[in-house]
């Protein structure tokens, strides 16, 4: 039996999935102090930046004969410097047939896309702000015993009792669990293998993300070059801010800005440097090590680095080191890494204030009261051009204290 010729319409229509969205870790935001959430409120505020106040510092003499030393009031700014915007437009036809009722969808993946950005900008405090760093940027952190090396160094050196943060890599977790179940530990293990999540360890509190900040460093830090100290240069108040390196070779991208460096131990006929610690000027265990603050070239062998902290060794509240850099001390950088970070005192502060309305269009504004996070909405149409486009914007700021932090450093 013939099929009968049948003259049928393709219809083209599509079905909601209903999928979830491809969510990020943000746990930078989520636990980011908000004494500042209402800063384009606050008095102290004279435009985008405001100042707040580090501890004072000084130091002791061993007589009851008093020589008066300054008094230094310590600041530090935060300021509101980044912005971000996601932008859609339809025409009327469009928005009337086909995506009137799939806005709150095109709006959801907008706020996706911001946050992700958002968190990424404030996870770069891990590679940007801190000077001192657990981890060599070629052995994996791996073990609860690393983990517990170091909230070591890091509380070595000096650091506040109360809520110390440990900023982890989502991939380091599970091998960080994995070889903590082979240790005879059971309750411990309970908890672990059941959630599969670091938690609390060590009186300390573990976040997990996958926006973790990566640093390329220079070819000195790749190539495992081992440079030399020749000359240092000091401010006005007897610190090595700059020093000047042998054996680099010449290359334009021989150090970057945010490279860090060590100097190493065991050098023959030189000290091995160590950090004094930050109250009490006493040594500690901790290595001496630097932020790097600008890109520097070498040529004819030689580089000069920018250094931070300002590295002294004289007498005063800034001191901060055991010995004077010397010509023939050595210093290795990091590699390429992917940068965590602890702190302690809750100084990874934020600040996202509220945008004005952007009259005359529709505005709406949100700020959520835990996290302080502020975003804005607005649309409105072109007139006479048959547009109407919708606008999610936000402005924000972070600063994290270098002393209250120190990175730990993932292998890529």
């Amino acid at each position: 039996m013939a099929v009968p010729n049948n003259i049928l319409q393709q219809v083209q229509t599509y079905q909601r999935s209903n999928l979830a969205y491809l969510q990020n870790l943000n746990c930078f935001v989520a636990t980011a102090n908000t004494k500042f959430k209402n800063f384009e409120k606050l008095t102290a505020n004279l435009g985008d930046t405001v100042t707040f106040d580090l501890p004072p510092r000084f130091t002791t003499a061993a007589s009851l004969v008093a020589t008066f030393q300054s008094a230094d009031q310590r600041v530090e700014n935060l300021t509101v410097d980044k912005a971000i915007n996601v932008s859609y437009a339809f025409t009327a036809q469009q928005f009337i047939f086909n995506v009137e009722d799939y806005m709150e969808q095109f709006g959801k993946s907008a706020v996706m896309e911001m946050s992700a950005e958002i968190e990424s900008d404030i996870a770069r405090v891990c590679v940007e702000a801190p000077y001192r760093f657990y981890g060599d940027g070629i052995t994996p952190i791996n073990s609860y015993g690393q983990l517990a090396s170091a909230l070591a160094m890091f509380r070595n050196y000096g650091a506040a009792k109360d809520n110390t943060k440990f900023y982890l890599s989502d991939i380091a977790q599970s091998a960080i669990v994995n070889t903590g179940l082979n240790q005879f530990v059971p309750r411990r293990n309970d908890e672990a293998a059941m959630s599969w999540d670091v938690g609390d360890f060590d009186r300390a509190a573990f976040y997990v993300s996958n926006l973790l900040p990566v640093h390329e460093a220079g070819t000195i830090g790749n190539d495992g070059t081992v440079l030399t100290v020749v000359s240092v240069v000091k401010d006005a108040n007897d610190a090595v801010i700059q020093i000047v390196f042998s054996g680099a070779g010449t290359d334009a991208n021989a150090i970057k800005a945010f490279d860090k460096g060590q100097f190493n131990d065991g050098v023959a006929g030189q000290p091995n440097l160590r950090y004094l610690t930050f109250i009490g000027h006493k040594p500690s265990s901790n290595p001496v090590q630097f932020r790097v603050l600008n890109n520097a070239a070498s040529s004819a062998g030689n580089v000069t680095v920018d250094v931070y902290p300002p590295l002294k060794a004289s007498q005063g509240n800034t001191r901060n080191l055991n010995y004077e850099i010397a010509a023939g001390m050595q210093v290795t950088f990091l590699p390429d890494h992917r940068a965590g970070v602890i702190t302690s005192g809750n100084p990874l502060f934020l600040g996202m204030p509220m945008l004005p309305e952007e009259v005359p269009f529709p505005t709406g504004n949100e700020t959520d009261p835990d996290t302080g996070v502020s975003l804005r909405m607005y649309y409105g149409s072109l007139f006479g051009q048959n547009q109407r486009g919708m606008i999610h914007d936000a402005i924000w700021g972070k600063k994290l204290v270098p002393e209250y932090s120190m990175s730990v450093i993932f292998p890529l």
